[in-house]
């Protein structure tokens, strides 16, 4: 079933669905090898799973969500990825998101997504293709996935037939800015609708770097400068820009990152903390987050018994509304 982890206080579509468990493209950035062997590749959500969510049932997770959000697929795992030629479970998933026509967001480098009878199915979908791509000296660092143009060829193919394109420069070092600014009118000519940038995160202490949460990463100064430059030349290219990085979400052209603006079908949650902060006047609360017993989803932030008791009778509004005075969060989110 489809889950709902960490990201729900700052999130728009935080609920998930993967299709593998592990990943052979072997990014060293990859946060996925602080929780798991992303070697060791496994089968994990069926489509059967996916057909019970689209038809309406919840999750302890999910129950909070009673219309057709977005899924994110791919949070965890590359659901194109060569093992998929084996498996084809996320092609069986990729059908059942065609006849059913439901919302979701895809992130991958996968080639598998490009090949003819994905991108017959891919054309009856409601999907925003998301590519990860930031620059051609990334082929050192992501070994085991397709090279910076191979992924060029990707795009071209998708752009064709998906309802966006996205490319995710993520996660953006400062020694590919150049490189960046220099392939943004490429982005443009071969159909992507815009960019999304976050800030790179280490999980040690770096030279250079400052601990925001648990992680370190760039200083604010520094990324606001690079982002405001990369972000001046794509607009003057026509592609929108999108901010994954927490402490600088507002700067983009929407606070949902994933480039699903103004897409029809493509409605996330807005009560949470980003547009608590940012755009408070345009949150949505639903009257299922109001009901008792909605809360649960946020045990996942801590992870142990009390948290999940106190969690039982609450809703979802009531915590969301305790997590807005976190310091934790707003530090996240840079105020």
């Amino acid at each position: 079933m489809p889950r709902c982890g960490s990201q729900i206080p700052i999130c728009d579509v935080p609920i998930r669905f993967d299709t593998y468990k592990g990943c052979s493209h072997g990014c060293k950035y990859c946060f996925v090898f602080r929780k798991i062997d992303i070697k060791n590749i496994k089968l994990d959500e069926t489509p059967s799973a996916l057909l019970n969510f689209i038809k309406g049932k919840r999750s302890q997770e999910t129950n909070w969500c009673s219309w057709d959000i977005p899924m994110h697929w791919g949070g965890m795992s590359d659901p194109f990825q060569p093992c998929e030629k084996i498996h084809r479970n996320s092609y069986k998933c990729l059908k059942a998101l065609a006849e059913t026509k439901y919302p979701f967001i895809v992130s991958t480098k996968g080639k598998l997504i490009a090949d003819p009878e994905y991108l017959e199915l891919l054309k009856q979908c409601n999907a925003v293709v998301q590519i990860s791509l930031v620059s051609p000296l990334y082929d050192k660092i992501e070994l085991g996935a397709p090279t910076y143009e191979e992924r060029i060829e990707i795009i071209e193919k998708v752009a064709k037939v998906a309802k966006r394109v996205i490319v995710r420069i993520q996660p953006y070092m400062r020694e590919a800015k150049k490189d960046i600014l220099d392939n943004l009118e490429r982005y443009k000519k071969i159909g992507v609708y815009g960019i999304t940038l976050e800030g790179m995160k280490f999980a040690k202490k770096v030279k250079g770097m400052e601990k925001v949460g648990a992680d370190y990463v760039y200083p604010l100064n520094l990324l606001r400068k690079d982002f405001e430059e990369i972000k001046l030349k794509a607009h003057s290219l026509g592609l929108r820009v999108f901010i994954g990085e927490n402490r600088l979400r507002n700067m983009g052209d929407n606070l949902c990152c994933c480039g699903i603006e103004n897409l029809e079908g493509f409605t996330g949650n807005t009560y949470n903390l980003n547009h608590l902060l940012y755009d408070k006047e345009n949150i949505n609360i639903t009257k299922i987050m109001e009901e008792k017993g909605t809360a649960r989803v946020f045990a996942t932030l801590y992870q142990n018994t009390v948290a999940n008791n106190y969690m039982k009778d609450k809703s979802f509004k009531e915590v969301m509304e305790v997590i807005a005075k976190d310091k934790k969060y707003t530090e996240i989110l840079g105020k």
